[in-house]
């Protein structure tokens, strides 16, 4: 729709849309078919029509109700309790209810808000599916590795999210791969290129090429099978049972943390993010970790929280939350990150998807 053709302009197109009446009456079908399951619509067929309209509407105002939230559910009851309230019933040769203008506009109000909710919920029940998936293709969150302590988390802000935690048995080579990676955006266009690059991951990781040389080979498929202008930052890291090193390629992340005897090493910023640049050179990041050495990946989701006085949860808060509870396993030592990130924000909705890596070194 062009905005700035105006209002009235608009109206007027609408007004003398071609078969207006007939997608009035396919919306009124569009309703009842939505609401209705197929036993209420062949009892329908078998009443008076009249009756059945009476049917249709209490059928899909009820259905409707307990689709709402709690709050939604309480103004819907006050918005009838005024409504009701304002019914005047006439007596005279016989009794009949009597609508003044206002109910009939209230009614057609009501009417597009239940088309709308239709159409929300199908999108709703749609990005419900859509999480369904990307809860499926989760790794487990404590995945087991001989000498090795590890704590996989990603949470997204609505109901699909671009953040992607990742763990591959690699078949090459006895090792294994942990990947934190944050799409550019939110939502479900995010949420899909996050399941894109994770297939992407999977087909170039294992291989026998050197490391930063498949980061290579996942950026240069990414530029080409991703949108314009979309980009992905990457940690992927890899190690071996009963080993103490850790290799890792940081494309344009955060950069992840080392905890050893209550200090901490912040890493130097990595390479450019994955799908900015078709041609780069990537590096990679070797280091061996002494028992109960704690390494750290996080999203932005994280540090950049915020409480709803607009501050941040901040790259402090954590680092004093890793040192203080160091000593405990790397789950628990998540779990105190995120009670105390919760406690941070309050009541104030989490405006980005929240993943964390923790990995622990063991005896």
């Amino acid at each position: 729709m062009d905005r700035r053709k105006g209002i009235f302009y608009t109206i007027k197109k609408d007004l003398t849309e071609e078969n207006l009446f007939r997608k009035f009456r396919n919306e009124i079908v569009s309703l009842k078919n939505f609401y209705l399951d197929a036993e209420k619509q062949i009892k329908i067929k078998r009443m008076y029509r009249i009756v059945g309209w009476f049917y249709i509407v209490w059928w899909i105002l009820k259905e409707m109700f307990f689709r709402l939230n709690p709050v939604r559910r309480v103004i819907l009851l006050v918005a009838f309790a005024l409504l009701i309230g304002s019914v005047k019933i006439v007596y005279g040769e016989e009794v009949s209810l009597v609508f003044g203008e206002s109910h009939w506009g209230t009614i057609l109000i009501l009417l597009v808000l239940m088309l709308e909710l239709k159409d929300k919920l199908i999108a709703h029940e749609e990005l419900n599916a859509g999480r369904q998936v990307q809860q499926a293709l989760l790794p487990d969150q404590t995945p087991k590795i001989k000498g090795w302590d590890i704590w996989l988390y990603t949470q997204p802000a609505n109901n699909v999210g671009g953040d992607l935690v990742d763990f591959i048995k690699l078949s090459s080579k006895p090792a294994y791969g942990i990947a934190i990676a944050d799409v550019a955006g939110k939502g479900l266009k995010s949420a899909l290129l996050a399941t894109k690059l994770q297939t992407i991951l999977h087909i170039f990781l294992d291989s026998d090429k050197d490391l930063p040389d498949r980061i290579n080979d996942i950026n240069q498929s990414f530029c080409k099978e991703s949108l314009k202008n979309i980009f992905a930052s990457v940690i992927y890291l890899e190690l071996q049972e009963n080993e103490n090193s850790i290799e890792f390629v940081n494309a344009g992340h955060y950069p992840p943390l080392l905890i050893k005897e209550n200090e901490i090493i912040e890493f130097e910023k990595g390479d450019v993010a994955i799908g900015l640049m078709k041609d780069t050179n990537f590096h990679s990041v070797k280091l061996n970790l002494n028992d109960d050495e704690i390494f750290v990946a996080y999203s932005d989701g994280l540090i950049e929280a915020q409480n709803e006085l607009g501050q941040f949860y901040g790259i402090e808060r954590l680092k004093k939350i890793l040192t203080k509870f160091s000593a405990l396993s790397s789950k628990e030592i998540g779990e105190k990150v995120l009670i105390s990130i919760e406690h941070f924000i309050g009541d104030y909705l989490p405006n980005d998807d929240l993943s964390l890596i923790i990995i622990k070194k063991t005896d």
